[in-house]
């Protein structure tokens, strides 16, 4: 006996020990962890604002935290400028040279300087309390406040943390039954964001078998355990409804557009406009080539405008539309035309603006046609700065704006739509020079499939009753000689005449259902002769296009290039007599 005690004693101790352990871990697993999370590393922000310190903010908008954080600065809260632009208004334009952050609306443009406490707009200087925007390394930021003006949105600072509201609706809360912890995520391991006192009130986000995703009145977004939550209840949140932006109105055509641009290369080509209108018939709008961009200044175009000329046409019904380009002068001088310096400051970029309008009104035009062309991305958004700008004063001396563009394509992208689609009054597109002169590869100039689908990508942006679509009253000539490839534009007045010199006619060309163009080829004695007509027939199809997306009119490239028959097409499209 006195020998197997030892073994008992040892053996129980055994059991002991290892009931303990086993307890002990059955302990721990249902012991609540009172690890408290760090709100730092929970935010993901260093040098956090708290209390009334200046720092940095996460940024929860609605439920959401956004990878963009604010600054508070003085007590006071700024968003850079891409935070701005993303999620509440991306009309707000920054000019580096000039250091001025700008605002256009449909009616009025609002200015102030960086670190300025004043801002400016068509009514006069206004103070505000604060730096309303301000440079910080290469980043812009801009006073919450001020940004308020300008959309529509809530925001609440907290420590570490700015909660940001721009949509309201309704939503679910439930009351704390007991005080509890609001937790970084389900389970009651994981690290505790705040104590929940009982009778506290919180947001229901996503509710689970056993916990639930909810915010609390200090925006802290965490979970509790359903246990915990009683008296559900349903809240209408109240929409903020402050700014209200102006009304972006648009000078419409009785009926549709009709536009015929006259090719005028100096003064002696104004006249030619009663040789052009009798054989353009069907027009009601003549556009004149008469204004080019001539130096970097924003000041002066080249002109080769007449009174006379306008005139005349309102004596024949005719409403005239200026071309204001940005390539013409620069191909007639010999000259470089850098149309980014005049776009990329403010001053000079609406002195040009002015400078256009007044332009007009001194001549009697009843609209702008703006032909930038040779635009590169950098000068993307001062581009749509100047449109937005140009657009306000064109209002408001009753001038239509159009505006022409190429067939949007990936290249073409910043020729942005949708900006031209609210502010101008017409969207031309130029649904041509598919295969432009200089190409390598020989085609057709505008297709049936590059038609419509410039068409089609145009209207996903800009309404239906704005878009006009430019037809081209010319074809050309491919000549492939080895590896060189060149051509000639030809008037489709000129077709037949173009062919017969190289013993060819029209009626040896064959209709082709992809281009839906008339083709024809021939080999020469060491060249390859190549071309897709345009005619009355191709034209039909495009029309036939056009008039299935019912949109706002035609243009032509050009008058003088046009045949009877395709002017009587036009006319009918448009109905103009």
């Amino acid at each position: 006996m006195k020998k197997i005690l030892p073994v008992i004693i040892a053996l129980l101790l055994i059991v002991v020990i290892v009931g303990a352990a086993f307890g002990g871990k059955l302990l721990d697993k249902y012991t609540y962890s009172k690890e408290m999370a760090d709100l730092d590393e929970y935010y993901g922000v260093t040098d956090a604002a708290v209390g009334e310190s200046d720092g940095r903010l996460a940024i929860i908008l609605q439920n959401d935290m956004l990878v963009e954080q604010a600054v508070v600065k003085n007590g006071v809260v700024y968003f850079d400028l891409n935070t701005v632009r993303t999620y509440f208004n991306e009309i707000f334009y920054v000019d580096e040279t000039e250091q001025k952050l700008l605002f256009t609306s449909a009616t009025d443009t609002t200015t102030v300087g960086f670190g300025e406490t004043v801002y400016s707009d068509g009514e006069g200087e206004h103070p505000a309390e604060y730096v309303i925007c301000m440079k910080d390394g290469e980043q812009l930021f801009v006073a919450a406040e001020y940004v308020r003006k300008f959309a529509n949105f809530t925001y609440e600072k907290y420590d570490r943390h700015l909660q940001v509201y721009t949509e309201w609706g309704i939503i679910k809360t439930y009351d704390i039954a007991k005080a509890t912890q609001l937790r970084v995520r389900g389970g009651i391991k994981s690290p505790i964001l705040r104590e929940l006192e009982a009778g506290e009130t919180v947001e229901l986000l996503e509710q689970m078998d056993t916990w639930s995703k909810v915010k609390t009145s200090d925006a802290m977004i965490g979970y509790v355990e359903n246990k915990r939550l009683t008296n559900l209840n349903t809240e209408v949140q109240t929409a903020v409804t402050d700014y209200v932006p102006a009304e972006y109105t648009s000078i419409a055509m009785d009926g549709k557009v009709s536009l015929g641009w006259h090719g005028i290369g100096g003064p002696g080509g104004n006249d030619t406009l009663d040789s052009v209108l009798k054989e353009g018939k069907g027009i009601n709008v003549i556009a004149p080539t008469w204004f080019s961009l001539k130096n970097s200044d924003g000041e002066l175009f080249r002109s080769f405008a007449s009174a006379q000329y306008v005139k005349k046409a309102h004596e024949k019904g005719i409403k005239v539309w200026g071309v204001w380009d940005d390539f013409n002068y620069a191909a007639e001088s010999g000259t470089t035309v850098d149309s980014y310096a005049v776009l990329s400051a403010t001053s000079s970029r609406q002195q040009m603006a002015q400078n256009i309008v007044d332009t007009a009104l001194e001549y009697g035009l009843d609209g702008i046609n703006l032909d930038f062309e040779k635009l590169t991305n950098e000068a993307r958004p001062h581009f749509n700065q100047f449109l937005r700008e140009l657009s306000v004063l064109c209002r408001q001396s009753g001038l239509a704006l159009s505006i022409d563009n190429y067939v949007p394509l990936n290249s073409s992208n910043y020729y942005r739509l949708d900006i031209q689609g609210l502010v101008a009054d017409y969207v031309i597109i130029m649904g041509y020079d598919e295969h432009w002169g200089g190409c390598q590869e020989a085609g057709s100039v505008a297709s049936i499939d590059y038609v419509s689908g410039g068409l089609d990508r145009t209207l996903e942006q800009v309404p239906a009753e704005k878009v006009v679509n430019a037809l081209p009253f010319y074809t050309r000539l491919w000549m492939t000689k080895g590896a060189e490839v060149t051509s000639e534009a030809i008037p489709i007045s000129n077709v037949e005449e173009c062919l017969q010199k190289y013993g060819k006619s029209t009626d040896m060309a064959e209709w082709d259902e992809v281009t839906c163009q008339n083709y024809i080829e021939w080999q020469g004695s060491d060249t390859l002769y190549q071309m897709w007509i345009e005619d009355t027939e191709s034209l039909s199809v495009k029309v036939n296009v056009m008039n299935a997306r019912n949109i706002g009119g035609v243009a032509v490239w050009r008058l003088g290039y046009g045949t009877q028959s395709a002017w009587e097409l036009v006319a009918a499209y448009a109905g103009v007599k």
